[in-house]
């Protein structure tokens, strides 16, 4: 005889195992279900189960054959494809990470292991108190990376004893109502119940931190420079291909940390991946500023980024300078920051919104578009020639130049007129040797075409200089970012310009300076260290008077200035191509680059770009420009996911505005950078 009962829908034996915080081993337990049952009552079951009292409300389920959560407790277990097979992991979906962030201080704290990394990421920066979180994204260290690393624990007798901030007690609960971050988003001044005055943003902002009872100087504060032999073990990209491998383990952000492998208490780098920073503001970006300067800092040092002689040596003079001013108490006090009455400096904010910017002319007629005309050097080069500048006149109108044998033809037809909309912009400068040139790759439809220009004085080079960085971007000069471009423009070339004077020598007698920690280690093999210091010293003397704040800025702004700025590396092979070549991403073009001569062969802009998929099978990415242009290639280096990553993420953060506030439209971002999800 059968009973009712064996008339229910077919139950089955689930074995789950249960990852629980208080035990070292995880345990087994198996449950009766059937397919209709949810998700949620799984749960249920094995809370029952288990029978611990303890807030469970953290535990997810986590399906290791198929490498995904599931987190959609009302599903049933038949929709969600679970049988009698699965095996699944009752696991928190919290659990610790070790970030080391650009100073290369150690941070460890319980992040989301089950939210996407973008969002992850949100909740990293809120704890830290970093603006724009999206600029930023978590790396895993390359081969090179931990190689070097090994060697150097190796090498050393004693155990070297990392400096981990443990911030284990952190907020960073995924999308919790409770905390609406460290700022606020319409920035409303918060006022000192006693006195009434403002109080300092930076300590306001780090009110609701885990870093507020510790101090908010930790992460603010640039760390001391690394010894030399320290600086020495550390991995330096060599070439092209070495640069790339740097750029192999971007983080997926449309994926979980678990669902790509991370494991527990592992170290990742958390690093700006987006060369595009939006609104850097000193009165609230604190931490965001230092943590700029210091991956800019490392950038330098360790050959990241090609710079002069000349140029390390600015970057120098700015590291000794902040180093200086870190190690003084004063500096650290924030709450002794000049205060600015808030109605003020709104009300001042708001006028130069509304102006754009300032005109000597009240009257000036806005359809009239400014145009240099001057004197310059022209020199094409040609192979087996040598370099023979000659002089034309030169217009330069919207964002075009045209060149004349002489000024009086100005009215007739021009010898060649370029457009620079495109076109990459290569400053070839030499103060001391009083050489103010221009490198112009003028995009053409079978490569690149090159030309140098060649000006008298560092006035006139500034003037040109900026307004061929704005063509190159489709702006012309009558753009309010002109003016701000000339005066940066000179006041890096100022600080190029080199002082001796007699305080140098003098204070090189009861100097306590180290050079070689400043410039990289290539650059300190060429030079004696009292050559090195009083070359650095004399430097300082153009930066002595900037604040810590101004001087962090500076160093910032003179790292965007250089001609590899923002370019991230991937070895590729282009379709059809026979041999490998390097692509550059920037935040605004593509570049293709030989990976043997380092020469730019193309570069394609995102504003030509109509479309840009990935076939997944192949795992080539295809993109489709204007004017019928069409390229498509397969990443030898990363994965193809990480390169269609970057395009579309920086195609997100062009559609930033100040309207937005701190408020990011998450879909847009993942529909941009997604792919096949």
């Amino acid at each position: 005889m059968l009973s009712s009962s064996d008339f229910t829908p077919a139950s089955w034996e689930l074995v789950v195992r249960v990852d629980h915080p208080n035990s070292e081993e995880q345990r087994d337990i198996t449950l009766r279900v059937s397919g209709d049952l949810h998700v949620g009552g799984v749960m249920l079951k094995l809370v029952e189960e288990i029978n611990i009292a303890q807030d469970w409300s953290d535990f997810a389920l986590w399906w290791e054959q198929k490498h995904c959560w599931l987190l959609k407790t009302h599903w049933t277990l038949d929709k969600c494809g679970v049988q009698a097979d699965a095996r699944l992991l009752f696991t928190p979906q919290h659990k610790m990470l070790r970030l080391r962030l650009p100073n290369l201080k150690t941070v460890r704290m319980r992040i989301s292991f089950s939210a996407v990394v973008f969002r992850a990421i949100s909740d990293i920066c809120r704890a830290l108190n970093i603006r724009r979180s999206e600029e930023l994204s978590l790396l895993k260290p390359s081969g090179d990376y931990i190689k070097k690393k090994k060697k150097k624990d190796k090498n050393n007798k004693e155990p070297v004893i990392e400096d981990i901030l443990n911030l284990e007690s952190s907020p960073t609960s995924s999308g919790s109502p409770g905390s609406a971050g460290l700022y606020s988003k319409t920035m409303t001044p918060t006022y000192d119940p006693i006195n009434g005055m403002p109080v300092s943003s930076t300590v306001t902002w780090f009110g609701d931190s885990p870093l507020a009872g510790q101090s908010c100087s930790i992460l603010a504060f640039s760390q001391p420079p690394q010894s030399p032999e320290a600086l020495a073990d550390m991995f330096q990209p060599r070439s092209l291909v070495e640069k790339a491998k740097l750029n192999t383990g971007w983080l997926d952000s449309s994926r979980s940390l678990m669902e790509q492998g991370i494991q527990e208490d592992e170290q990742l780098l958390l690093r700006f991946k987006y060369y595009s920073f939006f609104d850097l503001n000193p009165k609230y970006d604190a931490v965001r500023i230092n943590q700029l300067y210091e991956q800019a800092r490392w950038a330098i040092l360790l050959e990241e980024i090609d710079c002069t002689e000349e140029e390390m040596l600015i970057f120098a003079a700015l590291q000794y300078h902040i180093s200086k001013l870190s190690l003084s108490t004063e500096s650290q006090d924030f709450t002794n920051e000049s205060e600015v009455d808030e109605v003020e400096a709104a009300l001042s904010n708001l006028e130069v919104t509304l102006e754009g910017r300032k005109s000597n002319s009240t009257l000036e007629d806005i359809t009239d578009i400014p145009k240099l005309t001057d004197n310059l050097k022209l020199f094409r080069p040609k192979k087996l020639v040598l370099k023979g500048f000659k002089q034309y006149w030169f217009v330069f109108k919207d964002t075009s130049i045209a060149y004349f044998k002489n000024k009086d033809l100005e009215q007739g037809e021009p010898v060649e007129k370029l457009n620079l909309r495109g076109c990459e912009v290569v400053p070839d400068v030499n103060v001391a040797g009083r050489k103010f040139g221009i490198k112009l790759l003028i995009p053409i439809a079978d490569g690149m075409n090159e030309v140098y220009l060649r000006c008298d004085h560092e006035n006139q080079y500034a003037r040109w200089m900026a307004a061929c960085i704005l063509a190159s971007k489709g702006k012309t000069m009558a753009d309010s970012s002109y003016q701000p471009e000339v005066l940066n423009i000179l006041s890096f070339l100022r600080m190029k310009n080199r002082n001796s004077s007699s305080e140098v020598a003098s204070s090189l007698e009861s100097m306590d300076m180290n050079p070689e920690c400043f410039v990289s280690p290539r650059c300190a093999k060429k030079h004696k260290s009292k050559q090195l210091a009083a070359r650095v010293l004399e430097a300082h003397q153009n930066v002595a008077q900037m604040s810590l704040i101004e001087a962090k800025l500076r160093f910032i702004q003179a790292w965007q200035s250089l001609p590899e700025f923002g370019l991230t590396y991937y070895l590729v092979r282009f379709k059809g191509a026979k041999k490998d070549d390097i692509l550059g991403v920037s935040y605004n073009r593509l570049i293709r680059i030989d990976a043997a001569t380092g020469i730019p062969i193309t570069t394609w802009r995102f504003t030509n770009m109509k479309q840009w998929n990935v076939n997944w099978e192949i795992r080539q990415v295809a993109i489709e420009f204007d004017q019928n242009v069409s390229i498509a290639f397969t990443c030898l280096s990363a994965d193809c996911k990480v390169v269609h990553e970057y395009i579309g993420g920086y195609i997100f953060l062009s559609t930033r505005s100040k309207d937005q506030n701190e408020t990011l439209d998450e879909d847009l971002f993942h529909k941009l950078t997604g792919g096949q999800d």
